[in-house]
């Protein structure tokens, strides 16, 4: 199974920017797409970005333009930029690891089969 920890969560004044990093280990080879996730209390939980093995993403409509997905392969690491943040950016970041995505005309998200622990991101104004 796939073990995901992430790490460079914290507080930031609106306006700033923070690095999240997501690594997985273990049985890593069939990770097809890995994802950033958020949620915050009273609120469902919202895909944020994916980015599949080949490299191409997809990001959330209100984080489009702020927000950056990468990943090192060889470190079987995925970050997540996320720059002009806002309060309502506030939230626990989870990292998802899947074997196959759900691909449509507007894009695509990742299937989770596995989940990390979570960071939490609080942005203050």
């Amino acid at each position: 199974q796939v073990h995901l920890v992430e790490s460079g969560g914290g507080s930031v004044q609106s306006g700033g920017s923070l690095r999240l990093s997501c690594t997985a280990s273990g049985l890593t080879y069939g990770i097809y797409c890995m994802a950033w996730h958020r949620q915050s209390p009273g609120k469902e939980r919202e895909g944020v970005a994916t980015i599949l093995r080949d490299g191409r993403t997809h990001y959330a409509d209100s984080v489009k333009g702020r927000f950056t997905v990468s990943q090192d392969n060889a470190k079987n690491t995925m970050y997540l930029e996320m720059n002009s943040l806002e309060p309502d950016d506030t939230a626990m970041y989870f990292c998802a690891s899947g074997r196959v995505a759900q691909h449509n005309t507007r894009g695509f998200t990742c299937s989770p089969s596995s989940w990390g622990q979570g960071t939490q991101v609080t942005v203050s104004s």
